[in-house]
């Protein structure tokens, strides 16, 4: 990412310590109270236009063997503020400029007894907030592991959601929309059949999280820079209307290690009272850190359909033959295998789909299923499930490749590893095989 232009950057730094701080984004369209409670817990609470949006909400971490844990017993040893303003360039995207303008308080916070420092940055956007856990480098904190991260959003009312059930394993459900107060009952049925799934809690939902207010408001809860710390889902108190955040765990139910200095990923908040700012949001990219990749000359975007959730909606398969209980590749014969109809990635279809994607500004369609494997592809130990080149005996890549050249579209081959290491490395001395006819369908 270039930098275009750098306006200002203003730090202001308070060594007094108090107990309330006021925060506003650079318009004025949102106000953002930080308060310590009488316990020492960190709280804070946000406003748009005046509206109130999330109610005072405690923020911490419940660290593992530790009953203080990083929850109270806090005084605020300093805050710092400041305010940023640049315009900026995005590798790609529906902007050409990206303008990253917020202002900025840091809560240095220290912990009774432990005398352990916590720093909680925010940042005040004029389309919402950021703001994420620091640990400084210090002697009483250097090692920790995370068993919960406590970070409340306490909603205002019984707003509409957009929502699908929480899950460690998968993503793919359809949504379902209804009041906060009916996720409970409505979550058996949300967590519709899959492959692999670990819904954690009736109430538990995902981000990003989309909701509107009874007086217009669309709130979105998510988060942003994501790097080295698990995902954060959300858990509501039904009765309360506030969400939690609830991190995924490892296999030892730990939610995270730990080393100082660290910081945490942003918790967003995004809220308008138009629809459409939602989408055209810029405050993720902005929370994000920059791009590493000096060179961005060789990545070039692309809009793509693809033959792939019909597979997951059950109106298609992967899978070519139901005459195989399983599969040995270089053993099992396709030859003569009975085709079960269903299907999905066969050349007629496929054709559809590079009309579709042609006639309506796409540049390329994705398949998924075209390669043999699919057939006994998960749910059991197994080191070599898929072979990575060879089709099922409906797909043929020289027709397809030839016709989607015919169109302007590319094709993009999915390929699945269904979680096996071994899978990956016998396969290398194949580049030459992509080479001369994967790398011709770009």
């Amino acid at each position: 990412m270039k930098k275009l232009s750098f306006l200002f950057v203003i730090t202001i730094t308070f060594f007094s310590v108090v107990n309330a701080q006021v925060l506003r984004s650079p318009g004025g369209k949102f106000t953002l109270d930080f308060v310590l409670s009488t316990n020492g817990s960190p709280t804070y609470s946000l406003a748009f236009k005046e509206k109130k949006v999330i109610k005072p909400s405690k923020l911490g971490l419940e660290i593992k063997n530790d009953k203080q844990s990083l929850l109270n017993g806090f005084d605020i040893s300093n805050i710092d503020t400041s305010s940023f303003n640049e315009t900026w360039k995005p590798v790609w995207g529906e902007v050409s400029t990206i303008r990253n303008q917020y202002n900025e308080m840091a809560v240095t916070l220290r912990q009774q007894g432990s005398d352990r420092l916590m720093i909680i940055r925010f940042r005040l956007f004029d389309d919402g907030l950021g703001f994420r856990y620091e640990f400084p480098s210090q002697k009483n904190l250097i090692y920790f592991v995370i068993k919960e991260e406590r970070t409340e959003f306490a909603m205002t009312g019984d707003h509409r959601a957009f929502w699908i059930a929480g899950d460690y394993d998968t993503q793919e459900y359809d949504y379902t929309t209804s009041r906060l107060s009916e996720i409970r009952s409505l979550m058996s049925k949300a967590i519709t059949p899959n492959a692999s799934q670990t819904p954690f809690s009736p109430t538990g939902v995902q981000t990003s999280l989309m909701m509107k207010s009874d007086d217009g408001l669309y709130i979105n809860l998510h988060e942003a820079a994501l790097i080295n710390y698990a995902c954060m889902h959300l858990n509501l108190h039904d009765t309360s209307l506030v969400f939690r955040s609830w991190l995924t765990p490892d296999a030892n139910g730990d939610k995270g290690y730990m080393q100082a200095p660290c910081t945490t990923p942003w918790r967003t908040i995004i809220v308008s009272d138009d629809a459409r700012d939602i989408l055209a949001s810029k405050m993720t990219y902005n929370l994000n850190e920059p791009s590493r990749i000096e060179n961005t000359s060789w990545i070039h975007p692309v809009k793509y359909v693809g033959v792939w959730w019909e597979m997951i909606t059950g109106k298609s398969s992967w899978s070519y033959t139901n005459d195989f209980p399983a599969v040995q590749l270089g053993v099992t014969d396709y030859t003569n295998a009975t085709p079960n109809g269903t299907h999905g990635a066969n050349n007629a279809h496929v054709k559809k789909y590079i009309d579709f994607a042609a006639e309506n500004g796409f540049d390329a369609v994705l398949v998924e299923g075209w390669n043999i494997g699919w057939e006994d592809w998960f749910g059991n130990a197994k080191d070599y499930v898929f072979d990575f080149v060879t089709p099922y005996p409906d797909f043929d890549v020289a027709e397809l490749n030839e016709y989607a050249h015919t169109k302007g579209i590319k094709l993009i081959m999915h390929h699945e590893t269904s979680g096996s290491v071994k899978l990956r490395a016998p396969y290398g001395y194949r580049l030459s095989v992509y080479e001369e006819i994967w790398l011709r369908c770009g």
